[in-house]
């Protein structure tokens, strides 16, 4: 044998080794991801041996109530309404669009409409669309959808939800075509994906466990599906529970740091902060709730009674802290005074001046606010950010609360200022109030206007 084909033949089974090394580890990733109460320890028991208060279905409060009503709580707690309702719509009628990086999807009408909505859906439809991401007619539907949260809900709420949904007055409203790209577009793709994210499981509470900590962890992660925001993403975009709610990027907001880590995360919360902040959409010193945040708690976490809200706080306290690295401690010092005092006072004029004239009426040259606490911009995380991500989308957007105390709502600035104009006030913002300052670009501000 000649030292060319030798050579050939090793080089050949070098790289099937390597191939192989990497399906190997694709599988180890795939399969042996930790599912996301995994952290916690201890064993795992089925809902029906589970000897203590059952943590799944509604509140005690709730207990004597109809099955529509119950479904309504549920609906709630399960934010249904954030993502199919679009802006000026009717409610549940869906064609909200989500502007992905390969195209725009549209959520479905989940109205009892016959033709355009789920009128049509028996118990069995509705189970397997909750559970499994699989519509009527064996639709395959994108994880937009979180059905790998939801497929921890058991079947007794998800039906409940179902009838408070077909309790709706239908609306015909068909959803726009979706303009996903190749080949995102292939809805057959999405079964593979399910079979390899979607854990296709009920809801087990955990014996070492109270039953205040196994509620929340229902509400958490089955119904409130807080990991589909706040999870990093592996390449393959399912949740990554080794980084358990370590933050991520969301629909062109950034998602925090909700564990147990002091600097990045919420470490340094008390219970009653973390409370308010779920409840309300506020805690003093720590920020508001703006975006998809303060839309889940409009939406939904505003209606949770104080003991569901309560065992949330009980849930989270407890998850793993995982460091953000470039998320700095907050300040939570005010800034002098006087705009002419402090580091930021010569950093950027144009930035300041924009901030002189559109935003030192509420939030002060100090950052306290003398109008309401939900404008201090001391402490806040969105200011304490490098990206300054949410302080832009804010500016664009505006800051509108829906909650009994919110208050006066920020008006959109983002037609009134250019991207430029707009880039200089969000570095000015961070510089002057947060504990590290950012370096926007107008081509970040254009990017994130474009997703809205």
């Amino acid at each position: 044998m000649s030292d060319s084909s030798s050579t050939g033949r090793y080089g050949l089974i070098g790289i099937a080794t390597i191939l192989g090394l990497v399906l190997v580890g694709f599988l180890w990733f795939v399969f042996l991801a930790p599912r996301p109460m995994d952290f916690a320890g201890g064993s795992r028991v089925h809902l029906a041996d589970y000897r203590s208060q059952d943590p799944t279905g509604v509140p005690p409060e709730f207990k004597d109530a109809t099955l529509i009503r119950k479904g309504e709580y549920l609906a709630r707690a399960a934010d249904c309404a954030a993502c199919h309702t679009a802006e000026g719509g009717a409610p549940y009628a869906g064609g909200r669009a989500f502007v992905l990086p390969f195209g725009t999807l549209y959520s479905t009408n989940i109205t009892p409409d016959a033709e355009t909505g789920i009128g049509r859906y028996s118990d069995a439809n509705f189970l397997d669309a909750i559970h499994k991401g699989i519509g009527r007619n064996d639709t395959k539907l994108y994880p937009a959808m979180p059905f790998a949260s939801y497929t921890y809900m058991t079947d007794a709420d998800a039906l409940a939800i179902k009838a408070y949904l077909f309790s709706l007055q239908p609306v015909h409203a068909a959803a726009p075509e979706n303009t996903l790209s190749f080949p995102f577009n292939q809805r057959q793709l999405m079964g593979i994906w399910a079979l390899l994210f979607n854990p296709d499981t009920r809801f087990e509470p955990r014996t070492g466990r109270d039953p205040q900590w196994n509620r929340g962890a229902y509400l958490v992660e089955a119904l409130g599906h807080c990991g589909e925001c706040h999870t990093p993403r592996n390449l393959m975009q399912a949740l990554d529970n080794r980084k358990k709610f370590a933050g991520a990027v969301q629909a062109g907001w950034r998602a925090y740091n909700i564990t147990a880590d002091r600097r990045s995360g919420l470490g340094t919360w008390s219970e009653a902060d973390l409370a308010h902040y779920l409840a309300m959409g506020h805690a003093d010193g720590r920020g508001t709730a703006t975006g998809p945040m303060g839309e889940a708690v409009e939406n939904s976490l505003q209606y949770l009674t104080q003991s569901d809200i309560g065992a949330m706080v009980s849930y989270l306290r407890t998850v793993s802290a995982v460091s953000t690295s470039d998320l700095p401690e907050p300040n939570a010092n005010p800034a002098p005074a006087s705009y002419s005092q402090g580091a930021a006072a010569t950093l950027d004029s144009r930035g300041r001046a924009v901030y002189a004239g559109a935003c030192a009426g509420c939030h002060d040259w100090s950052g306290v606010s003398p109008v309401l606490p939900y404008a201090t911009l001391t402490g806040v995380r969105s200011v304490n950010d490098p990206t300054a991500t949410n302080v832009v989308q804010i500016i664009l957007t505006g800051a509108h609360r829906h909650t009994p105390d919110a208050g006066p709502a920020m008006p959109a600035f983002g037609g009134a200022y250019s991207d430029a104009e707009i880039a200089s006030l969000a570095n000015y913002v961070t510089a002057r109030f947060g504990a590290q300052s950012s370096a926007v670009t107008p081509e970040n501000v254009a990017t994130l206007r474009a997703e809205n």
